[in-house]
């Protein structure tokens, strides 16, 4: 373990760059100032009153099963004591964004990184990389869930095999992890509700994803998932739906090896369109769309 260190994306006159780390580091939970729990409380806070009718019962079961609260920012080793018991998984501190196969040697042996670090005041409706909010409230709560966190650790696990097929096989396994595990909606019956952290975390996009008339939101399909871009900059053009955690890790638990070939040469799908072919819970208006910029 090293001394944690506060690594945030570079900002130059082109936009956000990334900066990677491969650091792991003990939670330094005594020397979060009154400041980085008030920003937790403001955040938990605000999020709480809203996903009550928009986030997935199974988050929302996990978020009180682990006592996140209102109280300040939660311990890591208060946290694994419980999450290590329910589903095996634990939580390790990171001092900012990981390179893809340290990424996927972490998920695959079933540790969830969490930045350490939370954003600054002035950041509460928008960062462009991960913080410890993102991180702990957005994903750790659905590690809690069986089949998810096995989902999970067979993403990383295909990660780590897909290093092996090149860039285009990277580029459309990132592609299914930003569709479910970041920007996910599942059916319930009660209607379409969130499980994506980035959704989750995110006040404006929490309303946007659910009630907007702009945004698609298509029927989960691995391959039209897979070949499908995406926005890093806006509010997401579609979103997928999934009708369960079963048929999101029975589809994705398979070598992909085959999806692979199949998909090879196939030119990537914009993240607006909408084809014949897709199971369409909403067409979207695309109202405020931007026209270029697709990932």
């Amino acid at each position: 373990m090293t001394t944690p260190q506060r690594i945030e994306h570079q900002q130059t006159d082109k936009g956000s760059v990334p900066v990677y780390t491969t650091g792991v580091v003990e939670q330094p939970w005594d020397s979060y100032s009154e400041t980085d729990h008030e920003v937790w409380r403001t955040l938990f806070r605000r999020q709480q009153a809203q996903l009550g009718q928009q986030a997935c019962r199974e988050f929302l079961d996990a978020t009180a099963a682990m006592g996140m609260s209102e109280a300040g920012i939660p311990k890591f080793t208060e946290l694994n004591a419980i999450l290590q018991a329910t589903t095996g998984w634990q939580i390790i501190g990171v001092e900012g964004l990981l390179p893809e196969l340290d990424f996927f040697e972490h998920l695959a042996n079933r540790r969830f990184p969490v930045t350490w670090w939370i954003r600054r005041p002035d950041q509460l409706d928008y960062l462009s990389e991960p913080d410890l909010f993102h991180d702990l409230y957005g994903h750790v709560p659905l590690l809690m869930n069986p089949v998810f966190a096995d989902y999970m650790r067979a993403y990383g696990q295909g990660g780590l095999r897909a290093h092996g097929f090149g860039a285009e096989a990277l580029a459309q396994l990132t592609r299914l992890y930003w569709y479910t595990v970041e920007f996910g909606l599942i059916d319930t019956a009660d209607g379409l509700r969130i499980y994506g952290a980035g959704i989750l975390s995110s006040k404006g996009e929490c309303d946007y994803s659910l009630n907007s008339p702009a945004p698609n939101r298509i029927g989960f399909d691995l391959q039209r998932v897979m070949r499908t871009r995406y926005r890093i900059d806006t509010y997401q053009k579609t979103y997928f739906v999934i009708d369960s955690f079963q048929q999101l890790f029975e589809a994705t638990f398979a070598d992909f090896e085959p999806v692979y070939g199949q998909l090879q040469g196939l030119e990537a799908i914009p993240a607006g369109t909408v084809l014949d072919s897709d199971r369409a819970f909403h067409r979207g208006s695309g109202e405020g769309w931007l026209t270029d910029g697709d990932i």
